[in-house]
């Protein structure tokens, strides 16, 4: 049995929804959970697919893992596992995210190169080398990335570029490493905030979370927490852009708007009005959206996960937006989808010229990743007739409750399971 998205458009969006715990946040912490002997609780976790396959890679390195709606509790033992389960792993890019702590806690990781979205190239080399100057070793052996360290020492990394995981998977490893590590460069998403926070209250000593500069001062062990995670800033800017695109009105309630500054600013160039609250913002259109251009970049720039969305908002707006893709090249491929739908779009190297029409044309369409899915959905919201979107399990994966968070705003979707051999 397979499912799809059947999506109806003509619908204005209307009424308020709630965000919860960040998609790109809760793996990260669930990771770090390892750094400590004990039991770590996090709550306001997303209630997405990709929460327990990563309870599953931790079980396989002998945790014991309750995934319990929005709360997981995590059972570190004394001594885990070094080697990640490789049907586990496979499932989730992510779950490199536990090379950091491995080596950190246990001097030696074992973990099989991972799976996850199909976006584009995104090497390890940053990860590896970041390890081996705070004193690991690191090769590939038969698909796996193997490190191991008899001590590690603290030292200056600087990253040729601002990567999440990579700054991730340092971070952890260097907050147990004896001495000072600088790591520059380093990635500012205020998901990597969350993970600061949550170290800090485990005993670590990291001073300039949020800055590209991050200085940790080893520690020798930490100690188990409990954390609330962040509300998630791609779930809350898809609502956004989906009431824009909708000529709607959404109260969105969970997030912190500071994360989504240039996001919001775009939608008021494009004619959406914006009101703030200091736990979310409300968004109302009235009308066609304007064209707007959009440049992906590390946070504080527009991120790279919003792209889909803002591809869908230039394929009906009025005007010609330009939309540059700096972060994953693979990402284009959802403008093959979107031209399905009848948009008016064209890509050259890492740009997309996008011509908005006045409304879209339903088509059935595939999704290639979580974020592509999600945009998907919000143009055939803006289509003639049904739209069908196969491999939802992409937008499962990022997205708790879409389908019920979208029909409660009055959206005309559903999901349907059907019979695959027929």
């Amino acid at each position: 049995m397979v499912e799809h998205f059947a999506v109806r458009g003509g619908a204005r969006l209307d009424g308020a929804v709630d965000v919860v715990g960040a998609k790109n946040s809760v793996l990260k912490l669930m990771a770090a959970a390892l750094l400590a002997e004990g039991t770590t609780t996090l709550t306001n976790c997303p209630e997405i697919l990709d929460v327990p396959l990563m309870a599953d890679v931790l079980r396989s390195l002998g945790c014991t893992v309750v995934v319990d709606g929005s709360t997981v509790t995590i059972e570190v033992p004394a001594e885990p596992g070094a080697a990640a389960d490789y049907r586990s792993v496979s499932r989730l890019r992510a779950s490199v995210c536990v090379l950091g702590p491995l080596v950190a806690r246990c001097r030696r990781a074992v973990v099989p190169l991972p799976g996850g979205d199909a976006i584009g190239s995104r090497p390890l080399d940053m990860h590896a080398s970041g390890l081996r100057k705070l004193g690991a070793t690191t090769e590939i052996e038969h698909g796996r990335v193997v490190a191991q360290a008899d001590e590690l020492r603290g030292a200056q990394i600087w990253l040729d570029f601002p990567s999440v995981g990579a700054t991730e998977n340092i971070l952890m490893a260097s907050v147990l490493a004896e001495g000072t590590t600088i790591i520059d460069n380093a990635a500012r998403e205020p998901e990597i905030v969350d993970l600061c926070t949550m170290l800090q209250r485990m005993g670590a000593k990291i001073d300039g979370a949020g800055s590209s500069t991050l200085t940790v001062h080893g520690v020798t062990s930490l100690t188990p927490t409990e954390h609330r995670v962040i509300g998630d800033r791609i779930v809350g800017a898809t609502w956004a852009f989906a009431a824009t695109m909708t000529g709607g009105r959404v109260d969105v309630r969970g997030v912190d708007p500071r994360h989504l500054e240039l996001v919001l600013d775009k939608l008021r160039s494009a004619g959406a009005e914006t009101e703030l609250a200091a736990d979310g913002f409300t968004i109302a259109m009235d009308g066609r959206p304007t064209a707007v251009d959009f440049v992906t970049l590390p946070y504080p720039g527009f991120a790279t996960d919003l792209q889909p969305m803002a591809i869908a908002l230039s394929a009906v707006a009025e005007g010609t937006s330009m939309i540059t893709e700096n972060v994953f090249e693979a990402r284009f491929r959802f403008v093959e989808e979107m031209v399905r739908l009848g948009a008016d779009a064209r890509t050259d190297g890492h740009h997309a010229v996008v011509r908005g029409v006045p409304r879209l044309s339903s088509a059935p369409v595939w999704a290639s990743d979580i974020r592509a899915g999600a945009g998907l959905v919000l143009a055939g919201l803006c289509a003639d007739g049904e739209t069908v979107v196969w491999d939802v399990e992409h937008i499962d994966r990022g997205y708790p409750r879409f389908v019920e968070n979208l029909a409660g705003l009055g959206a005309d979707i559903s999901r349907v399971t059907v019979d695959a051999e027929r």
